[in-house]
């Protein structure tokens, strides 16, 4: 969804998940291997962070993660003004989740479970040990939305409703 809502208003995507894969694919790691490190070594997040930071610094950026909310508000890595116009968290059930992540990376849907379970747990905790923070607060976000109650071109349109009036101010 933020890729497309990227393309759609002209905007750059930085997606955190993407940041991570590379970081693990340069450590020669698996993503579960790289998480596991990344418990030990807090430098890897930092570096994610210090990356979206810099891109929502340079605007007309679409942020993609757990922590971009906290990012885009300054909360982390260290507080500062707020550059976020539109902090959006899209959620959904994890056995939605994880039938979305099993079609997607055709999986049986308890292995998706079980991996999507796995991630979280270890991102929560490195969160916690690092920022003392945790991205599930409802109060980083301006607009919370469940995914699983409407398809893709649907969520997309309530979004877009979302996101138009501001799009449309010219100091946003």
């Amino acid at each position: 969804m933020a890729r497309r809502i990227a393309e759609e208003y002209g905007l750059e995507h930085v997606y955190a998940g993407k940041i991570f894969r590379e970081m693990a694919e340069e450590h020669g790691m698996t993503l579960e291997e790289f998480s596991e490190y990344a418990e030990e070594h807090p430098e890897i997040d930092l570096e994610i962070d210090r990356r979206q930071r810099e891109a929502a610094e340079r605007g007309n950026v679409v942020l993609e993660g757990r922590l971009a909310a906290a990012v885009a508000t300054g909360l982390i890595p260290e507080p500062a003004d707020n550059v976020a116009t539109l902090r959006i968290w899209l959620k959904a059930p994890l056995e939605v989740r994880a039938e979305r992540v099993a079609e997607r990376d055709g999986l049986d849907v308890e292995e998706a479970m079980e991996k999507i379970k796995k991630r979280e747990e270890s991102e929560l905790k490195r969160y916690e040990e690092i920022y003392d923070i945790d991205p599930t607060d409802p109060d980083l976000y301006d607009l919370i939305l469940d995914t699983s109650l409407w398809n893709v071109d649907e969520t997309f349109r309530i979004l877009k409703t979302a996101i138009d009036p501001l799009a449309e101010r010219e100091d946003p």
